[in-house]
């Protein structure tokens, strides 16, 4: 089985120690993303809906990147700092994702970064 990394500016770069993201058996699973404006290298502030929206403007970047789309997403992986944040979350969601949206996890951030309220990872159909 072959596979491919995924790089692109138009979303923040990934540390040495992951990828943005891997093509590999029809797939592109997209690491977990943080809300950061790849052009100012900042994290987005504001509420959890704000944030939502960066990392899947961002997901949509390296996907594009790869040659895919979020209309062939899968699966996510949504993770948050604060569980009262899974609503906002959820409402930011629903306007990416309004009909036939992609299997879905949630999970509590096992790590506190300052500031940050959402990471999400993806995988979707290449």
């Amino acid at each position: 089985m072959s596979r491919t990394i995924i790089a692109t500016p138009a979303a923040p770069e990934a540390p040495p120690s992951y990828s943005q993201a891997v093509k590999a058996a029809g797939l592109v699973f997209v690491s977990g993303t943080a809300p950061i404006d790849p052009v100012t290298g900042c994290l987005v502030s504001g509420p959890v809906q704000a944030q939502v929206a960066q990392c899947l403007r961002n997901i949509s970047a390296i996907l594009e990147a790869a040659g895919t789309s979020l209309d062939k997403a899968v699966s996510a992986t949504l993770i948050v700092a604060d569980e009262e944040d899974f609503a906002g979350a959820n409402e930011e969601w629903l306007k990416w994702f309004p009909k036939s949206p992609p299997a879905r996890q949630g999970a509590k951030m096992p790590v506190r970064i300052s500031d940050m309220k959402v990471s999400i990872a993806m995988i979707a159909e290449a």
